[in-house]
């Protein structure tokens, strides 16, 4: 898979849903996309638009989803989300 995510976004875009969400039952919901981390920090995780995004140890992600339709707007939301004032 192509870089399609610059590692220092993923983690822009986890902080402000952390700072802006409100809380549910698995961690902070902001604008379409939920933010958690497993339980020593290591690993984070952004969910929204049927994917899910680990981001972990030397800075790798993975992207899991079913349909690039999926995928493409899971990354707008991500871009939206980075980009706000």
């Amino acid at each position: 898979m192509k870089n399609e995510l610059d590692n220092k976004q993923i983690l822009a875009v986890y902080e402000r849903i952390q700072k802006r969400g409100e809380i549910n039952d698995v961690g902070k919901h902001y604008q379409g996309v939920t933010a958690f981390s497993d339980i020593d920090g290591y690993t984070i995780y952004l969910q929204g638009s049927g994917v899910l995004l680990r981001f972990g140890f030397h800075n790798t992600y993975h992207l899991d989803y079913e349909h690039d339709k999926h995928k493409d707007d899971f990354l707008k939301k991500l871009n939206n989300i980075s980009n706000e004032d």
